[in-house]
């Protein structure tokens, strides 16, 4: 449980002031969350990943970390409990293009079950939250198959085929992966999704390692950087800008993202820096082949 002092820091971090648990109170939560608090692999990237499985997490959170899923979902979940709100954890899978649907605990959702207030005749209301998918969603889905528009973004939940009864979150078609399937049964903890990160966050085989991405959603839009790309999408379309220079590209981590590194000392900065640009420049030449390779075919 967190303490009183915790709960009033990620408040603060949040802009929000302490209220009941109701509806528009998590509302709230969800869109501060996801436009303050940033989806990135930089601590991954830079070799210094956060682990998921003690107060060092909320303490990252609170002061000005992010992080992904794991990071995200299980800090947002303790402070919602704290907040007096019924959570329940959920294994879940996220599909990639290309992918089939699965449920292989690599991404951990919540659902938040809400009293009536009023309707003596109501029944409970259950929300999927997620906080911990960088471009989806901007606030909790109700549990209840349908079509949902959220700003710029259409999204639809439907019955998983992977897992029956399971819920299945479809992205919208301009997102950067298909859809994400849940497993309704809650599990008590985070310990079953302690190894997943460990291997996310140290593998060599994981796709974290090498790729520096950072993520968060407002309103009208979204904001992406990928390495050295920082890329802005809203219902106009997707504007993409090169960022080279070092001032500027920790300026943006800072100013956009929330993301000051102020766990970094200054050595580690550089270094981040040195394996970004490094990163980026192979990455650009690698693009330089392959369009070289395909006017010649």
């Amino acid at each position: 449980m967190l303490t009183l002092r915790q709960i009033e820091d990620y408040l603060r971090r949040l802009g929000l002031e302490r209220q009941r648990p109701t509806r528009e109170f998590l509302f709230a939560l969800h869109r501060a969350h996801v436009e303050r608090i940033a989806w990135q692999t930089i601590d991954i990237f830079a070799g210094k990943p956060v682990p998921i499985d003690d107060e060092g997490l909320v303490h990252h959170i609170i002061h000005q970390g992010g992080g992904y899923c794991f990071h995200l979902n299980g800090a947002f979940r303790r402070l919602l409990c704290a907040l007096g709100y019924e959570v329940s954890l959920h294994r879940a899978g996220v599909q990639s293009h290309g992918q089939k649907p699965r449920i292989n605990s690599f991404h951990v959702s919540l659902s938040v079950r809400l009293p009536i207030e009023n309707d003596e005749d109501a029944k409970p209301q259950t929300w999927i939250v997620d906080v911990g998918l960088g471009d989806m969603p901007y606030e909790p889905i109700p549990l209840r198959f349908g079509v949902y528009k959220q700003g710029f973004h259409t999204y639809k939940l439907t019955q998983s085929g992977v897992i029956t009864p399971g819920w299945r979150l479809e992205h919208d078609p301009q997102g950067i992966f298909t859809g994400v399937d849940i497993d309704p049964e809650a599990v008590q903890n985070m310990d079953e999704f302690i190894p997943k990160h460990h291997y996310l966050s140290s593998s060599p085989d994981s796709a974290w390692i090498n790729l520096l991405l950072v993520q968060n959603r407002h309103k009208t839009g979204s904001n992406e950087l990928r390495g050295c790309v920082y890329n802005r999408r809203d219902e106009r379309g997707l504007i993409k800008n090169e960022i080279t220079n070092r001032s500027e590209w920790f300026e943006l981590l800072s100013d956009v993202f929330g993301e000051p590194l102020n766990h970094f000392s200054k050595h580690e900065k550089d270094g981040l820096w040195t394996k970004v640009l490094k990163t980026h420049e192979e990455w650009k030449r690698n693009r330089q082949n392959r369009d070289q390779a395909g006017e010649m075919e």
